[in-house]
């Protein structure tokens, strides 16, 4: 059998330690090609552009 813990761990310090753990909003940039809001070091999924050059051919909305 392991080592257990010594008493219990209180609920306000259990979740004074997970203060830091909640997911933040997403954080977006401009893509520089279409202006558009992105998520960043990823291809566009507006225009298909990466670095300047065009990855990926997206289909125009009629």
């Amino acid at each position: 059998m392991g080592p257990l813990p010594k008493r219990k761990v209180s609920k306000g310090r259990r979740d004074r330690r997970r203060a830091h753990d909640a997911i933040g909003t997403p954080k977006l940039v401009e893509c520089p090609n279409c202006r558009e809001k992105m998520l960043p070091h990823r291809v566009c999924p507006h225009c298909g552009y990466y670095k300047g050059r065009q990855i990926v051919t997206v289909a125009e909305e009629a």
